[in-house]
């Protein structure tokens, strides 16, 4: 790893499995440096110039202001075993997210995030990267949860809150992102003062101190179908807000049915991401009252709806899941915009 003439002031522990059967979250285990980056030179150079001989499994999260196509990214953090990075996009500028471009557009690194939609979006329209290979936690819990045989409801997506809660991952609070979801509240700038506060440089290294952790435990517990289900559903999500005029044709390309998954009769359906315009004033019958129609539709259909927001784009739906569903979506959300 990169190494600095001054020990980092910042220290924490990053979890990982272990064979002897100990308390990966025991605090005596031996704490890790947290480094803030302002040049690249700071980072690891087997991040810096992916290969194939060296391949990485990386924590990845993102804050900023208003984090979306027109917001302001200011933090990126990058967890390793031995090391937490938070690569400062405020004093480093566009110089050095550009530098980490090839390593999140590579797939020789798994960029291990909680659901990635808008980091997507920031680092695309901000600086033009596609984020690619990412192991989108929130998609692995819905998939294991679906293994395991549990109903999903609409929207019944796991914050990180929560999945951190859960006792068959980590199993402890973070009452502290509440704290920091506050002070986002009362001054929505907080990511973008400098220097780093001691609060904001643990609460973004907490916001991914615990994935590679994560990302252990369900790998494990995956199966070979839901594997290919998250790689194809971490691809789209990447897409979903980052609508481009060339249908995506300079993204990476989606991953394909494995053929030990095509069994007659029982092989995945594809799955896509479809956008749709709505017509001025129509976004109201398309929600309904309390979101009652939408929710309808959700019920209806086994795929992902979602919207712009308020964060946007105002005018577009999008949708997520096997063909079939998704066209059926389509046509049902069709129908309340002519209502």
């Amino acid at each position: 790893m990169a190494s600095s003439n001054h020990p980092p002031p910042h220290r924490t522990h990053v979890p990982l499995p272990s064979d002897s059967g100990g308390n990966p979250f025991d605090d005596e285990a031996p704490p890790v440096p947290i480094h803030i980056v302002t040049n690249a030179s700071q980072l690891p150079a087997e991040f810096l110039n992916p290969s194939p001989e060296k391949q990485l499994v990386v924590g990845f999260d993102c804050e900023g202001v208003d984090l979306c196509r027109n917001g302001t990214l200011c933090i990126m953090q990058l967890a390793f075993q031995d090391a937490i990075y938070l690569v400062d996009a405020i004093e480093g500028g566009e110089v050095l997210i550009n530098a980490c471009k090839p390593a999140l557009e590579s797939s020789y690194i798994k960029k291990v995030i909680h659901d990635c939609k808008r980091d997507s979006e920031a680092l695309y329209f901000q600086f033009g990267i596609k984020l690619n290979n990412v192991m989108d936690t929130q998609i692995a819990y819905s998939l294991l949860e679906e293994q395991e045989g549990r109903t999903r409801l609409p929207d019944d997506n796991i914050s990180f809150v929560g999945l951190l809660a859960d006792p068959r991952y980590c199993g402890i609070s973070y009452q502290e992102k509440e704290e920091v979801r506050l002070l986002l509240r009362q001054d929505p700038k907080f990511w973008k003062y400098r220097p780093l506060s001691e609060l904001m440089v643990r609460a973004a290294a907490d916001d991914v101190r615990f994935l590679l952790y994560i990302y252990h435990m369900m790998m494990k517990k995956l199966n070979e179908r839901s594997l290919w289900h998250l790689a194809v559903r971490g691809a789209l999500y990447c897409r979903c807000f980052c609508i481009n005029d060339n249908n995506y044709a300079d993204w990476p390309s989606i991953p394909p049915i494995p053929d030990n998954l095509m069994v007659e009769g029982d092989a995945p359906e594809e799955e896509i991401l479809s956008i749709l315009d709505v017509p001025q004033g129509k976004m109201g019958r398309v929600i309904g009252r309390k979101g009652v129609s939408i929710l309808s539709i959700k019920e209806s259909c086994n795929a992902e709806i979602h919207f712009g927001g308020a964060k946007g784009p105002p005018d577009k739906v999008f949708i997520l899941g096997p063909v079939r569903q998704v066209r059926k979506a389509a046509a049902m959300l069709r129908g309340r915009m002519m209502d």
